[in-house]
């Protein structure tokens, strides 16, 4: 067999697969055209900070293209009544219905000068806040829409943030969106130690999702390596369904030294979006793709205090590709919003249905395993 044919085999199907629902899901141009809000309809109101070029469309906003700088926008999305959580509901035309559809009500600029103003208080609190960070091919409605969606759904009781690097929207781009991803690593940490120094913020918590969890890890790592440790309000860490190498992830963990945050990783090994990106890179199997019950993955994960594996391999939402669990699973977004963004650890206790003995697996007495999702604590693994 000639030598890389088995690559080509086994990637082309999810190659097919996913071209065929990128083809499926296209949705108009022109969404964040700002439009009335329906009566009664739930808004979010997000600040969003981005390394894209700003686009002249008043309905694109930013484009998948660098920026000459940071720039940050104040953006309300308004989400219809009467949906399932976890679902979104795309506009079929641009700008879209309030009524029926996720729909943009304002977006206004925000200057760098006054970045430090958006955090304030309104009833004198400390905020929580909530930032965000998406993933591969993923225009800025997109990112936007389903950032609302997840705020929305884990009904988060903290200012939702946005960032968002300049993925330019295109299946085939995975190498010039890491490029991009990597690009931006450092606007992130700025906007970090902006929400971290302000004096009206309590805690932070961080979900980058994909491609996403390299810029988000390395923007963490970066403030510890100046600071001599993550800044305290940085109190927690979601990756979910991260497009890294264990290794790699497992070095940034311990460069952040141990003043660092809690970190949850949501992992399945149905999903095949990080199936693909193995694929292309020709590498490892992808940190959000691993299977917790292997010793070699407990292994690379063994002593890292405060890291926590929820594996989603027995939910199903969304789409065929099962890369977007965190936020479509009702039951992976009820976690996110009732416990994490709470600043507690998840244990099997969160989770319902019986456990089953881990012993009967011959894994590590530390993997409790429950229908449909199993919690892997790895500072207690062998």
């Amino acid at each position: 067999m000639p030598a890389g044919f088995s690559w080509w085999r086994n990637g082309l199907p999810l190659l097919a697969l996913a071209l065929g629902l990128s083809a499926c899901s296209s949705v108009p141009r022109g969404m964040l055209q700002p439009v009335a809000p329906a009566p009664g309809a739930a808004r979010v109101d997000m600040l969003a900070a981005t390394t894209r070029a700003p686009s002249s469309d008043p309905g694109v906003l930013f484009t998948g293209d660098r920026g000459e700088a940071v720039s940050f926008a104040n953006i309300v999305v308004s989400i219809p009544r009467d949906r399932e959580v976890g679902t979104i509901q795309f506009p079929r035309s641009s700008p879209g219905n309030s009524e029926t559809d996720f729909t943009v009500t304002s977006a206004t600029p925000v200057s760098k000068a006054h970045l430090a103003d958006w955090f304030r208080s309104r009833n004198g609190r400390k905020r929580r806040v909530f930032v965000f960070v998406h993933g591969f091919n993923t225009p800025f409605d997109r990112a936007v829409f389903r950032f609302a969606q997840l705020a929305h759904d884990a009904d988060a009781n903290a200012a939702p943030v946005l960032f968002s690097w300049p993925s330019r929207g295109r299946l085939l781009d995975y190498s010039r969106d890491f490029d991009n991803a990597s690009y931006s690593r450092s606007d992130l940490a700025y906007l970090l130690r902006v929400a971290a120094s302000s004096p009206f913020v309590g805690e932070i918590t961080i979900l980058a999702h994909s491609m996403g969890s390299w810029p988000a890890v390395e923007a963490i790592r970066q403030l510890a390596l100046e600071k001599g440790g993550v800044p305290k309000k940085i109190d927690n860490l979601i990756l979910a369904s991260p497009d890294l190498d264990i290794g790699v992830f497992r070095r940034q963990i311990e460069d952040m030294g141990p003043r660092r945050p809690r970190v949850t990783l949501f992992v399945a090994q149905h999903d095949r979006a990080l199936q693909l990106s193995r694929f292309i890179s020709r590498g490892a199997t992808r940190l959000g793709g691993i299977d917790v019950t292997r010793d070699e993955y407990q292994q690379q994960l063994a002593g890292l205090s405060g890291v926590t594996v929820l594996d989603l391999s027995a939910l199903n939402a969304g789409d065929r590709i099962n890369h977007d669990l965190y936020a479509a699973s009702p039951e992976a977004v009820r976690l996110i919003g009732d416990r994490l963004l709470q600043g507690q650890v998840i244990t099997d206790s969160d989770l319902s249905s019986p456990l089953v003995a881990a012993d009967a697996l011959g894994s590590a007495a530390s993997l409790l395993i429950t229908a449909p999702i199993r919690v892997f604590d790895t500072a207690t693994s062998r």
